[in-house]
C-alpha cells in the first residue's frame, strides 16, 4: 500500500539504525510529544534497534494524559443535570476523575455519547431541542480547529443548546517549559498531526532559544527512525534547527484556513497540565463573542472536591523523569481496563503503549 509498506520497510529501517550507530559518538536523550509517536516507537520496538547512547523518552503529548482531575470532575457534573447530553470521544470516557468516571455515570443512566465529529454533537443537539448538549473538546492544535469550526457552524445554524466544553491546548508552552525546568533533552521529535495544522514556526524559539533541535516526524518505523538520525546528526554537528521529516503531509506554513478558524474562535489562556502545572498561554479559550457556546460560561455546577489517586506517577512520566515501569501500580493495579491514571486510560498514553508492548 503506497505510504506505508515502503515507510515499514526492514532495509530501510536497519540502514537508519546502522547510520544512527555509525555517526552517535555522544550520549542524547530525545523526546517524542505526540501520543501516536508514542505508541509506534513502542509497537515497532524501535528503541531496540537504538545504540545505548541514544534514549528515547515519552513526553506530554498525549490529550487526554495532560487534561486534569477537576475538567472530568466538571463534565461529571455536567452529566448529572437531567437536561444535558455529554458528546466526547471514546478515549475520555474511562479516564478518572475524582470519584467516578463518565463511563460509571453512563452506566448509571447519564446520557453520554461517544461521537467521531463535532458534527455529530451538533445533529445532537438540533434533534433534542429540550436538552443541552455539550462537546467535550480535548486535544492540541490538531483538534482545536474541528471544534472551532464546530461553533462557526453552530453560530450560523443558530443553535441555542449546543456548547463546547474547552480543555484545548497548545504544544510550545510545555515544550519550552520542559527545559526551563531543567529535565535534560537534547533534541524534540515534533509532532505530525500537531505540525499539520502549525506548520514548522511554532516550534522556531526552541533552536533559539535553547540551542535544541526539533525534526517533525510521521509516524511510521522509516519516519521516525529517519527522524531520530536527523537529530543525532545535528547533535554531534554541533547544530539546532527545525527540520520536517514528515515533508509528505506537513508543510512549512502549516494549514491557514486551520489556523484562521482557531484564530477566530479562540483565545490564548493559562492552563494546567498534568506534570507540569500552570503554563502561560498554553490553552485555548472561546472568545467572548462566541461564549454563548462556551460551556463553562453557560451552564453552572458545583464541582466535586479535587482528589489525586495514591502512587500515579502520570505526571513524572509526562515530564519524562519516569518510565510507566517504575510505577508501583503499573500492570498490578492499573490496568487498561481498570486504569488509575490518565497515561493508561488513553491509547495515546505511555502506559497504555508500555502495557501493550514493553511490559
Amino acid at each position: 500500500m503506497k505510504y506505508i509498506d515502503e515507510y515499514r520497510n526492514k532495509d530501510i529501517v536497519k540502514y537508519f539504525a546502522n547510520q544512527i550507530k555509525t555517526i552517535s559518538n555522544q550520549p542524547i536523550r530525545l523526546m517524542e510529544v505526540c501520543g501516536g509517536h508514542t505508541m509506534s516507537i513502542q509497537k515497532f520496538g524501535l528503541p531496540h534497534l537504538l545504540p545505548e547512547n541514544v534514549e528515547l523518552i515519552s513526553g506530554p503529548g498525549c490529550p487526554v494524559c495532560v487534561t486534569g482531575r477537576e475538567y472530568v470532575d466538571r463534565a461529571i457534573a455536567y452529566s448529572r443535570l437531567e437536561d444535558v447530553i455529554i458528546t466526547t470521544y471514546g478515549d475520555l470516557i474511562k479516564v478518572p476523575g475524582s470519584s467516578s468516571s463518565l463511563e460509571r455515570e453512563k452506566a448509571d443512566g447519564a446520557d453520554i455519547r461517544i461521537i467521531y465529529s463535532i458534527l455529530d454533537a451538533m445533529l445532537i443537539a438540533k434533534k433534542n431541542k429540550s436538552k443541552r448538549v455539550v462537546f467535550l473538546g480535548i486535544g492540541f492544535e490538531t483538534t482545536a480547529p474541528a471544534s472551532a469550526a464546530g461553533i462557526i457552524k453552530a453560530q450560523t445554524a443558530s443553535l441555542t443548546n449546543f456548547f463546547v466544553f474547552s480543555a484545548h491546548k497548545v504544544m510550545p508552552p510545555a515544550m519550552e517549559s520542559l527545559i526551563d525546568e531543567g529535565v535534560q533533552l537534547d533534541g524534540y521529535i515534533g509532532p505530525g498531526h500537531v505540525s499539520t495544522i502549525t506548520g514548522k514556526g511554532i516550534y522556531e524559539n526552541i533552536p533559539k532559544k535553547f540551542n535544541m533541535g526539533v525534526v517533525i516526524s510521521g509516524f511510521e518505523p522509516v519516519d521516525l527512525m529517519q527522524s531520530i538520525h536527523m537529530l543525532v546528526k545535528q547533535k554531534e554537528n554541533n547544530e539546532a534547527k527545525v527540520e520536517i521529516q514528515y515533508s509528505r503531509v506537513v508543510k512549512p506554513d502549516g494549514n491557514k484556513v486551520a489556523k484562521d478558524m482557531l484564530d477566530e474562535v479562540f483565545e490564548p489562556r493559562d492552563d494546567w497540565w498534568r506534570g507540569l502545572g500552570v503554563l502561560k498561554d498554553s490553552g485555548l479559550k472561546i472568545k467572548r463573542k462566541y461564549h454563548k457556546f462556551d460551556a463553562e460560561e453557560m451552564i453552572k455546577v458545583e464541582v466535586e472536591e479535587l482528589k489525586e489517586p495514591k502512587g500515579c506517577i502520570c505526571g513524572l512520566i509526562l515530564r519524562g523523569e519516569k518510565k510507566p515501569k517504575d510505577c508501583k501500580l503499573f500492570g498490578k493495579a492499573c490496568t487498561p481496563s481498570d486504569p488509575v491514571g490518565a497515561c493508561m486510560v488513553s491509547s495515546e498514553g505511555s502506559c497504555h503503549a508500555y502495557y501493550l508492548y514493553n511490559r
